[in-house]
């Protein structure tokens, strides 16, 4: 089992938040769009702030909007959530980063115990992932970058494999890295907010349905924790 100290990177990309969750538009207005991916921003930002495994944080995203300012926001140029996720990879790499989290911002359920369970599975044995409810995309994905020891093939970047059947791309990646991928199950971690059916099951919480009813209310996000 690896012990590397080293702090663990997260990465929460979002786009612009008029063009998030396009597909509810036919259930949703805009402006409850905006509202819903707000709240689920929020959410996440706070779960990370809670969690025992997370060091820095930043956003990866056209726009900080909500975003607070103590969190960094890196910039997504527009050519699409891998493009953006590798560029902004590239960035940690150059800070020093070791391990590395992407957590999308549409998890309205997930917990700090969630993502210390990914972020344990993934240092024991350098790559994790969850998938979604279906068991087909990827919800989050931890990997460690190889230490300088470790051979040129296995030393290159993640090549990231975000979108339809993703969560078995991401595993064939993880394999040709010369990695096992731990596959976590964890229900804050499957949930995620894509249709209406979804939509109609995150209603059924009550600060979700509560703040979407009121439509117009701004939502923020809360600083981070500083743990002993």
């Amino acid at each position: 089992m690896r012990t590397d100290s080293a702090p663990c990177y997260a990465l929460v990309p979002i786009k612009r938040r008029a063009l998030c969750k396009s597909r509810l538009a036919l259930v949703m207005g805009e402006r409850q769009r905006r509202v819903l991916v707000r709240l689920m921003l929020q959410r996440v930002l706070a779960a990370l702030a809670e969690a025992r495994s997370i060091g820095p944080v930043a956003v990866v995203s056209a726009e900080r909007d909500t975003v607070p300012p103590d969190i960094e926001v890196l910039a997504d140029a527009g050519a699409g959530l891998n493009a953006a996720l590798e560029s902004a990879q590239r960035v940690l790499l150059a800070h020093g980063a070791r391990h590395i989290l992407v957590l999308p911002a549409d998890l309205p359920q997930v917990c700090a115990q969630d993502i210390d369970a990914l972020v344990h599975a993934g240092r024991s044995g350098g790559f994790a992932l969850a998938s979604d409810a279906a068991g087909t995309g990827t919800n989050a994905l931890f990997w460690s970058v190889p230490s300088p020891a470790a051979s040129l093939r296995a030393a290159q970047p993640l090549r990231f494999q975000f979108g339809p059947g993703s969560c078995q791309r991401h595993q064939a990646q993880a394999r040709r890295l010369g990695v096992a991928p731990a596959l976590v199950h964890r229900p804050g971690l499957a949930f995620d907010v894509d249709t209406a059916q979804d939509l109609a099951q995150l209603m059924e919480l009550a600060p979700y349905r509560q703040q979407l009813q009121l439509g117009e209310r701004e939502v923020g996000a809360p600083r981070r924790v500083q743990h002993a």
